[in-house]
């Protein structure tokens, strides 16, 4: 620890602490531009200027560490003088045009200025202007606002891992820009929005939609990914102008994926429905809630007392919250049938009775950082969990290794040794499997399995090859899970074997893909899912063939429109509460952004009226809250102490699968992203 001086305040802090961190640690305010906690410094703003004591000029608090007895003072004559000055150098090319810019009202520049600026400019000459250039759909440019902080450079460069942009030019000329003319392909590129501490980069989708003192403020969890992104939804008039990310140094950083700043493009997309709509005489109909949920109870008794309970599934996808999915699966418990699942996307079950109560990943975020090797079996990473993407490059940038085992090359942001790709990662890994272990035992490391492990014809031949590999090398395992919450749902109990809380059953139901193929239901209830868009495999005969379809869904398709009987409107994440948890298994709550749209309602109140409707009981709930607290009940039962946590058996001999699997591209994992037009017009990677 170093002891030294601040504005008159004996303070110590670690050596290597630069004056602006130190500062910023007791709450004395230093202006900055260029500086940013997660980037490099440049020091190239000059705004932080500040006296230390036996320097004969001000020095840049960002770029000066701390020194033994340094004295420090950010409120002198110096020092203000020096920050006045800068300021005015800044605003010598700077537009007036903050009545017309999108970061009115939220800028940093305005802010600084009114403290820092003078009254009166001296500078008469006339203004320069800058071109701007389109960089795509997502991202608004005026560059004429530009500072150059660079701070959209070092993202690039340090974080996202792409260097799109950078300087051109020296001097007065200088320009921030892309070294080509294209349009940024990062999935992360939406972040230089909020590290611009100017309107030069500013959300083209949400442009002149609102001004920041109009908006609330509601902090929320990503739909989209495993990995939980914590974010602010920003509205106003009880819609969701914007998603802006919130800082959780556990998870996200302060960082946030394209996919969830810009999902929010599709809550109000033309083919939301917004009351209950049901099909009579091939015609469909908008009808009242009461009247959709009457017919559905007289469909379902009747196919229940003609064919037995078991003609009953219940089908739910990857985006429903711990509370939606306790209650789906209850629901269809309750009506006599265990044939529950969510997982849609999966070939192989023969393994299921020895996973673990959920899948987790077994490492947190911050673990990434300490690994010397990572081996990635089946993931694609960059595009199924971002976040977690950039935690790798960063790690790289230092001393992580990186192995993987997948079926072919995938564009990843990081260097990785790609020697043991192959086209059946089966093989490859075990043929691959004394090599595989020498690298792993170099050091700490983990093996994670991405969407293409899990959903492999052979999945459980993978999981276990790589506890195999993982017990010999002294590694984890840990499993990349769908959607934002496939956790939840195994907790919640939203599969056939197992009950809430990993309870054991005497009966198991049948898995999802059996279900909805060879050995389908007669009466399907389908929460959260367009499953001729999200499922692994050709739905479209089964459902077709049923004779009750109910979807709890935001948005009608039109293959929904031909194999539905009901379409009931249900709230999408903006307008419902609820409870997501992520990798590591950590619970995140969140709560409505705004008030549910036209007649729709969440998913968890349409299961406790479908449910009192059909007389079932145990469904009277104040809120969504009340039911995570029964999940978690049923969590801490004593019966779970008897569940098999050990993994599945690694055959010496391989079976082969010739099955074809389906891929999802990063804007086209689920149904909100889906129609999120914006994203949709994004080059598609």
């Amino acid at each position: 620890m170093i002891e030294f001086e601040l504005n008159g305040k004996k303070l110590s802090v670690p050596e290597g602490t630069t004056i602006i961190e130190a500062a910023d640690q007791v709450g004395e305010y230093i202006p900055r531009f260029c500086y940013h906690k997660k980037l490099s410094v440049a020091a190239n703003c000059r705004m932080c200027l500040v006296e230390v004591e036996k320097s004969a000029k001000p020095l840049p608090a960002c770029a000066t560490p701390i020194t033994p007895n340094m004295k420090i003072n950010t409120k002198s004559d110096m020092a203000l003088k020096a920050q006045r000055d800068v300021m005015a150098f800044l605003l010598i090319n700077h537009p007036l045009d903050c009545p017309i810019c999108d970061q009115g009202g939220e800028c940093e520049l305005q802010d600084l200025s009114l403290g820092f600026g003078y009254a009166k400019s001296e500078y008469h000459e006339p203004k320069r202007a800058v071109c701007s250039q389109d960089i795509g759909p997502l991202i608004e440019t005026e560059m004429t606002r530009c500072i150059q902080c660079t701070r959209c450079v070092r993202f690039g460069e340090e974080i996202a891992g792409l260097r799109e942009m950078g300087v051109v030019n020296r001097g007065e000329k200088e320009e921030i820009g892309t070294y080509v003319q294209h349009f940024l392909k990062s999935e992360m590129s939406g972040n230089i929005i909020d590290l611009c501490p100017v309107g030069a980069l500013t959300n083209k989708p949400a442009r002149y939609a609102a001004r920041g003192w109009e908006l609330r403020e509601h902090p929320s969890i990503s739909p989209n990914d495993c990995v939980g992104t914590n974010m602010f939804l920003h509205t106003r008039d009880n819609k969701v102008i914007r998603a802006v990310p919130r800082e959780n140094e556990a998870i996200n950083e302060t960082w946030m994926s394209d996919r969830d700043r810009f999902c929010v493009e599709g809550l109000y997309h033309p083919d939301r429905i917004y009351k209950p709509l049901m099909k009579k005489n091939n015609a469909w109909m908008e009808v009242e809630w009461p009247y959709a949920l009457e017919a559905i109870k007289h469909l379902t008794q009747h196919l229940i007392a003609e064919n037995g309970a078991s003609c009953i599934a219940g089908i739910a996808g990857y985006t429903a919250t711990l509370e939606e999915y306790y209650l789906f699966q209850k629901f269809i418990r309750g009506l006599g049938s265990n044939h529950v699942d969510h997982r849609i996307r999966e070939h192989d079950f023969s393994d299921q009775a020895r996973l673990p109560l959920f899948p987790q990943a077994n490492i947190t975020m911050s673990d990434i950082d300490a690994l010397d090797v990572l081996l990635l079996v089946g993931s694609n990473v960059r595009f199924e969990q971002p976040i977690l993407s950039t935690r790798i490059y960063k790690a790289t940038q230092d001393k992580l290794h990186v192995i993987t085992v997948n079926p072919e090359n995938y564009p990843f942001l990081f260097s990785a040794d790609t020697d043991f790709d192959q086209a059946d990662i089966v093989s490859a890994l075990t043929q691959h499997q004394s090599a595989l272990i020498e690298k792993l035992s170099a050091g700490k490391s983990a093996i994670l399995l991405g969407a293409h492990a899990q959903h492999h014809p052979c999945a459980s031949e993978i999981r276990a090859w790589a506890h195999r590999i993982a017990e010999a090398s002294q590694s984890t395992v840990g499993v990349l899970s769908d959607g934002p919450n496939s956790a939840g749902a195994w907790l919640a109990g939203c599969v056939p074997h197992r009950g809430a809380g990993g309870e054991l059953l005497e009966t198991s139901g049948r898995d999802a893909k059996t279900l909805l193929t060879h050995k389908p239901a007669q009466g399907y209830f389908i929460l959260n899912a367009e499953l001729e868009n999200d499922a692994g495999y050709s739905v479209e005969a089964a459902l077709a063939a049923a004779k009750m379809v109910v979807c709890l869904s935001t948005y009608k398709t039109e293959k929904m429109l031909e194999y539905a009987n009901f379409i009931l409107p249900i709230s999408p994440f903006a307008e419902n509460e609820g409870t997501y948890i992520n990798l590591n298994g950590v619970s995140q709550a969140f709560h409505a952004a705004t008030l549910p749209h036209g007649h729709s309602r969440p998913a968890w109140r349409v299961l406790c009226a479908l449910a009192r409707t059909l007389e079932l009981t145990g469904f009277s709930y104040r809120d969504a809250f009340e039911i995570g607290d029964e999940v978690q009940l049923c969590s801490s039962d004593s019966v779970n102490a008897n569940l098999s946590v050990l993994p599945p058996e690694a055959k010496n001999k391989t079976t082969s699968s010739t099955e074809s699997m389906r891929t999802w591209s990063i804007n086209q994992d689920n149904a909100l992203v889906r129609h999120a037009m914006v994203l949709q017009s994004e080059p598609q990677p």
